[in-house]
């Protein structure tokens, strides 16, 4: 039997745990060693999974089936678009965003109107939310303290107040310790990981006890839910809300982003852009396993509780709780409480942070009988709000709970904050990729959506909760049918979200477009718009400069930083500009346009960037720019980009030159060591025959009356290196000819089979010397090709002459084949010689290249009668190539065409 007291102190201590957490993240990020990993990161991120999550998910799915994946699916689409999110966070750091209400304020102009706007629809849009966690928390309490043996409170006390006090005192002591709300809160992040594996363990947990330890695995499971019509339809997809399905992946993609907590996480809480690259995997795996037992926790509970009345949102506390797995029971309401203490946590202090930046310091700044400008520290007062907006946060939250909270499922509570925040992304879409939209359409747009949905969807759930009348659900407002609130315009066969859904993004979207196209600009905005959109390629600190002009005092800038950041931090941060810019001291720094815009990026990150923007135009006499003066001034740095692209552009083009000019440099070496080898091998070639007849020539001169068999054997020796000395010039010569274009050919029709007899018979001796057998497949006559005969010759007798070189005496083997190859001649000439590698096939018809390694066995010849070959060879049309592998020999082939038939 449980304890209330127990729970309660276990609770407890776990929330002590988180605070433990965290303040070890915050110890290590004052230390410089910071905590925040891209694994942490991407945890973080899952903050996403709320009670929601681990608990409605759950009863979601015990009526619509697989429909609860729908809420997944979106955000694992969304961070698909891993570009839109890093242009957030670039832009996010280069103007210092504290929250989604200062993003789209700082778009369009800076605006206070439009961030207080902002700021009221994510406060009433996310407030059934926070219900939503406080409904969740209360249910598993309840669940658990009814197997106590006593109560924990007195009947008197609500015990989803206190619940709601608890955390808000949690909220406070996390979240509000610094003021500058772009400085990370790193302790935070690394709770909130800590939290998200907690609640995945835990859900697992659960999910592995019900269906291997209730049930027989989960084919047990589908088998025993096939068996019923009513569970069966639950496991199937139905087509018919195909429409559904679409409207709840959109709305879930948007929420991932637009819902304030997530902006918190994924943007402002970023260190480092190359996290968002584990995220965009881990984040959908985590998704993928904290859903993987929703579908078998949903029917196993509809199926031991068959004929109960049990709130499906709580199957996961109370079916271990049947079978008396009391620590494992303890375990999921701690996974619970993690999911609803997570997003409690970060939404209240982005959302405070809104209220005080956009609603509150606005107020105070314009209040007269405050009297704040006389005081000379309100960081104290800046964090004091901070600190009541939260409780005033999680008190609007228990109030919903109360209200409306009754009427609906968890995961019904979600879907109404949801499509509330979807209405920021018209504005926030628009404002980062259109430069066109202006405050006035971002204002009509959010007007118009925020209104549909409160039509639509927020006032309904007050109205089936009994609180208001039901009329202008029921007949339409005063009457009129077609502005029945969930019928609107007629408009029927939708459930209630995606029927707002669709109307209010119509609304916003339409308006939005509408209005920016019939309105212009300030010059503030102007320039707002250069930087969102072109934020990876503007010149920050060039353009900023450039679009202020007037006349500031160190002193007044100094004097506001330190009432609003605190004398200390003012002084740090002064430092650390000062630092920057090359300065010993601050005090020596002018007042210039980047001391003004320093003084604002800081304010911003204190009281948000339209407060800032009107607090340094306080002490600040800017002079105003016309809209006309600013787009000159950015198309001047648009021209200075296009500028630096084409220098770019041509640096680019000078680079490939160069490294063609490398490239051809490198040639040109090669070809200088190959004419040398060349050289070297010619002279090699002429000077040995020319020796052996210079030698022969001078016995003979010397020995008149040598026997005639020496003398006609010398006489030969002396004709034979003369006809190889006429060879050698011949080929010389052949190429410069072929080069030059000036060789002559002789073409006319020629028995190719004949050649190629002929040249191995005049080959014959020499095949016959080195001991090789030669051995041809030539048919009896043909065929017939047009070509000069005499080349045709030489290219056989250069191809055999170059076998016979490679091939082992006695055991060497050449042969040739003659086949007609569709319209081709082919003639192959194989040997069985060491082969050549893959790089030597390549080379080898290069000039003055020869087999063999030239440094030890160089073979005879000048390293032309390949070239040479190949060249008669494709004058005719044709082609010569080799097809070798070391140690398997060389097979030499060459085609020519055959002739066109005359018709």
């Amino acid at each position: 039997m449980l304890s209330g007291w127990f729970v309660a102190a276990l609770a407890s201590a776990y929330l002590g745990l988180l605070f433990a957490v965290a303040r070890f993240g915050d110890a290590r990020a004052d230390a410089g060693r910071s905590i925040i990993s891209a694994n942490v990161y991407a945890l973080s991120l899952a903050v996403y999974c709320t009670s929601w999550t681990f608990y409605g998910s759950v009863g979601r799915a015990t009526s619509g089936g697989l429909s609860f994946l729908t809420i997944y699916l979106g955000p694992t689409l969304m961070l698909m678009f891993v570009g839109v999110i890093i242009k957030m966070i670039r832009i996010s750091k280069a103007q210092r965003i504290t929250s989604i209400a200062d993003f789209i304020a700082s778009r369009y102009g800076k605006s206070q109107f439009l961030a207080g706007l902002v700021t009221v629809i994510a406060v009433i849009g996310v407030v059934p939310y926070i219900a939503l966690q406080l409904k969740a928390v209360a249910a598993s309490f309840d669940v658990l303290f009814q197997q106590s043996s006593h109560t924990l409170l007195p009947w008197w006390l609500d015990s989803t107040l206190l619940i709601a006090a608890v955390l808000a005192l949690f909220t406070i002591l996390f979240g509000t310790r610094h003021l500058d709300a772009t400085e990370r809160h790193e302790g935070m992040v690394a709770a909130i990981a800590f939290e998200s594996v907690v609640k995945l363990v835990a859900f697992l947990a659960v999910g592995l006890f019900v269906t291997y330890g209730m049930f027989g695995g989960l084919s047990d499971l589908f088998q025993q839910a096939a068996a019923s019509p009513e569970l069966h339809r639950l496991v199937q997809l139905d087509e018919a809300r195909a429409g559904t399905w679409t409207a709840l992946i959109l709305l879930s993609g948007l929420a991932i982003i637009f819902l304030p907590r997530q902006f918190q996480i994924i943007v402002v809480e970023n260190v480092d852009e190359s996290h968002l690259k584990r995220a965009v995997w881990l984040f959908p795996l985590y998704l993928l396993l904290i859903n993987i037992f929703v579908l078998p926790l949903a029917l196993g509970g509809l199926l031991h509780f068959q004929g109960q009345s049990v709130n499906p949102d709580v199957f996961v506390l109370t079916l271990p709780m049947t079978r008396g797995a009391e620590a494992l029971a303890l375990l999921v309401f701690i996974g619970g409480l993690s999911a609803a203490t997570g997003m409690v946590i970060v939404e209240t202090i982005a959302l405070s942070t809104m209220v005080c930046n956009d609603l509150v310091m606005p107020w105070l700044l314009r209040s007269t009988w405050l009297k704040i400008e006389k005081r000379q520290d309100l960081s104290g007062l800046l964090i004091g709000i901070r600190r009541v907006a939260i409780t005033l946060i999680l008190l609007l939250g228990y109030v919903y709970f109360r209200v409306a909270g009754e009427a609906y499922a968890l995961v019904g509570i979600g879907l109404i904050s949801f499509a509330a925040v979807a209405q920021f992304a018209p504005a926030m879409f628009g404002g980062m990729y259109w430069k066109q939209g202006t405050r006035a359409g971002a204002i009509g747009g959010l007007l118009a959506g925020f209104g549909i949905w409160l039509y639509t969807l927020l006032l309904p759930s007050f109205a089936k909760s009994g609180w208001i009348g039901s009329g202008f659900v029921e007949h339409g407002l005063f009457g009129i049918g077609w502005l029945k609130a969930q019928a609107l315009f007629g408009l029927t066969g939708m459930d209630e979200i995606s029927h707002c859904l669709w109307w209010s993004l119509l609304a916003n979207i339409g308006c939005y477009v509408v209005v920016s196209l019939n309105s212009k600009p300030d010059a503030v905005e102007a320039g707002q718009a250069e930087r969102f959109v072109d934020v990876f390629r503007h010149a920050q600190r060039t353009t900023d400069t450039r679009l202020w002009r007037g006349n500031a005092s160190v002193g007044a800038l100094v004097e506001l930083l330190e009432r609003f950041l605190g004398p200390l931090r003012a002084r740090q941060q002064l430092a650390a500009y000062a630092g920057n810019r090359g300065a010993g001291d601050w005090r020596s720094l002018p007042a210039d346009a980047d001391f003004v815009h320093f003084a604002e990026a800081e304010l911003a990150g204190a009281i948000g960037s339209a407060s800032a923007r009107v607090m340094v135009a306080s002490v600040a006499q800017e002079e105003d720019l016309g809209l006309e003066e600013v787009l000159d001034i950015l198309d001047e740095a648009t021209q200075v980009r296009a500028y630096s692209r084409e220098l770019e552009t041509k640096q680019g083009e000078l680079e490939a030159a160069t490294a063609e000019l490398r490239e051809a440099n490198e040639r040109l070496r090669e070809l200088d060591r190959m004419k040398d080898d060349f050289i070297s091998t010619v002279t090699h070639e002429l000077r040995t025959p020319l020796t052996s007849i210079r030698a022969l020539s001078e016995m003979l001169h010397e020995d008149p009356r040598m026997e005639l068999v020496d003398r006609k054997r010398f006489l030969g020796i002396i004709v034979n290196e003369a006809e190889r000395l006429t060879r050698l010039i011949n080929q010389i010569l052949d190429m410069a000819k072929m080069e030059s274009g000036r060789a002559e050919w002789t073409t006319g029709k020629v028995d190719i089979g004949d050649v190629v007899r002929e040249a191995m018979d005049s080959l014959g001796q020499l095949f016959r010397e080195k001991d090789v057998a030669l051995d041809g497949d030539i048919p009896a006559s043909g065929p017939v090709v047009l070509a000069d005969r005499d080349r045709l010759t030489q290219v056989m007798i250069n191809l055999l002459s170059n076998a016979v070189k490679f091939v082992p005496g006695g055991t060497g083997r050449v042969s040739v084949k003659l086949t007609i190859d569709g319209r081709f001649v082919r003639v192959a000439v194989s040997d069985n010689g060491p082969g050549l590698t893959a790089e030597e096939c390549v080379v080898i018809f290069e000039k003055f290249r020869q087999g063999g390694n030239t440094m030890t066995d160089k073979p005879q010849g000048t390293g032309l009668g390949l070239p040479i070959s190949r060249q008669i060879v494709e004058y005719f049309g044709g082609n010569l190539w080799v097809e070798s592998q070391p140690g398997a020999g060389a097979n030499f082939i060459f085609t020519v065409p055959l002739p066109v038939p005359e018709e």
